[in-house]
């Protein structure tokens, strides 16, 4: 078990840390970035927590004194299309391409919340946006999940949607839980799960579909 293993940033710190700096090794050297990436990747899946593992390393060498879950839900909102290229669908029909949509909206909210969160009437409004994004990402899976082949496939992503809902639930508990005792990094970590989880959604459509 790594160091990563109890949070949801241990699977975004190659997406959303890693990935920028390597598209823009890829403008100098695109041999070099593409085979950094594939070994990382490579790594990550056999251990998974191993890039967390390394970038903590590297902090507690340089004595940097960082709330990671904080760093990488702000980081979320930074990502350009080419970075998120791993989460992103390919096909054209416009029922993906909203899901596309609506999986990037949610998450460029959810990454508006350390800014936000000191702010009580502007979290609020924030909150009823998360509430609304949620919703609408729900109904684009609806809609992806007519394309998706065969019974197994369908079932797979009715899991993923399960777990979604599952977790944007513990998110609304953890919000009640913030304004009755004020611990915003229990608020990150479950706004971080609720950014995998919607990643996952996306690679199981790919997976299936793709």
């Amino acid at each position: 078990m790594t160091m990563g293993d109890e949070t949801p940033v241990t699977s975004l710190i190659l997406p959303v840390l890693i990935r920028p700096i390597l598209s823009q090794l890829e403008r100098r050297d695109v041999s070099a970035s593409q085979t950094l990436r594939a070994a990382l990747w490579k790594a990550e899946t056999s251990y998974p927590g191993l890039t967390y593992d390394l970038i903590m390393g590297i902090m507690e060498k340089g004595d940097l004194n960082v709330n990671m879950n904080e760093s990488i839900l702000r980081l979320q909102g930074s990502l350009s299309d080419a970075d998120v290229v791993e989460y992103r669908l390919n096909r054209s029909e416009d029922a993906f391409q909203e899901l596309n949509r609506k999986s990037a909206t949610l998450k460029k909210i959810l990454s508006r919340i350390p800014d936000e969160i000191t702010d009580r009437k502007t979290f609020l409004e924030i909150i009823k946006e998360i509430a609304s994004a949620i919703k609408k990402l729900l109904d684009a899976v609806n809609e992806v999940n007519a394309f998706i082949p065969g019974p197994a496939g369908k079932q797979a992503l009715e899991q993923r949607k399960r777990e979604f809902v599952k977790y944007s639930k513990r998110f609304s508990n953890t919000l009640k839980e913030y304004f009755k005792e004020g611990q915003a990094n229990s608020v990150f970590v479950s706004a971080l799960y609720l950014i995998h989880q919607t990643n996952m959604i996306i690679s199981t459509v790919k997976n299936k579909c793709e």
